[in-house]
This record gives C-alpha cells, structure tokens and sequence, in this order.
C-alpha cells in the first residue's frame, strides 16, 4: 500500500494503486463538529452510494427538504447534495442504528450521477465504490 502523500489526486480517485486514509475518523474528529457516519443507500436497487457525516443541522435540513445533505469535514460547512452539480438525491427514509450513533438514508438519485467523480465518457458515477480490492490494488467493478 502507498503512502496517501506519495499519490496525486487523480492517482487516488482513478488508479489501481492502493492508499486507505485510516486517518479519516481523526480528520473528522478535528473538523470541531458533532457528527455521526451516513451510509446513502439506493432505496431501489439497494447499492450503497456513499458515505457521509452529519451532524444536527444537517439532518434537520435532510428531514425538512426531503433530499439528503451532509456536513463537509474538508469544507467545514453544509453540503446540500447536487446544489452544484444538479445530482440530488431524493430521500426515501431515514434507519438510525441499534446504539442511535449511525444512520442510512436511502435514497433515489435525482441527477446522472451521484460521485462527485467522473467516467471514462465524463459522466458522474452512479455511486462512490467503483473499485474493489484486487491483491495489493484496485481494480474496477
């Protein structure tokens, strides 16, 4: 596995190298909000799109409007899912975990894509796991 540093952003969002960030939930931490991991589920087809943070404000939003959104850890703000890109994601329901510290929105995506990442053909993805572990790197699915 490569050190996080040692790769470029592309290398990192397209290539077939390794470079888990095991730092994140510290990162997330150090962001100074109280927040909790959103797994985004396609209500339909049942794929897990994403994963997120949000925190009171956030899900209040999510509740109210009706369409998922998040709080940015890199951003430090309000992350209204397709506000830019025009992929929303319609929000079907909201399961909170056993222990009340985790959620799963699922969700209809309302745009034509929901990573913020593109394909071959400069698409946005349906969904933010499109590689799987292959040996020691990644392959797509």
């Amino acid at each position: 596995m490569m050190e996080r540093e040692q790769i470029t952003h592309e290398e990192l969002e397209e290539g077939a190298v390794l470079a888990l960030d095991f730092g994140k939930l510290n990162k997330v931490a150090a962001c100074g909000q109280d927040l909790m991991p959103v797994a985004v589920q396609d209500a339909d087809s049942g794929e897990v799109l994403i994963v997120a943070y949000a925190n009171e404000e956030a899900l209040e939003y999510t509740r109210r409007e009706g369409i998922a959104v998040f709080w940015s850890t890199s951003r430090n703000e309000l992350w209204v899912k397709g506000a830019t890109s025009g992929d929303a994601l319609e929000l079907i329901e909201i399961c909170v975990n056993c222990e009340q510290n985790s959620l799963v929105y699922k969700v209809r995506p309302k745009g034509k894509g929901v990573c913020h990442t593109k394909d071959g053909q400069g698409r946005s993805r349906q969904g933010c796991y499109y590689r799987r572990l292959s040996g020691d790197g990644l392959e797509p699915v």
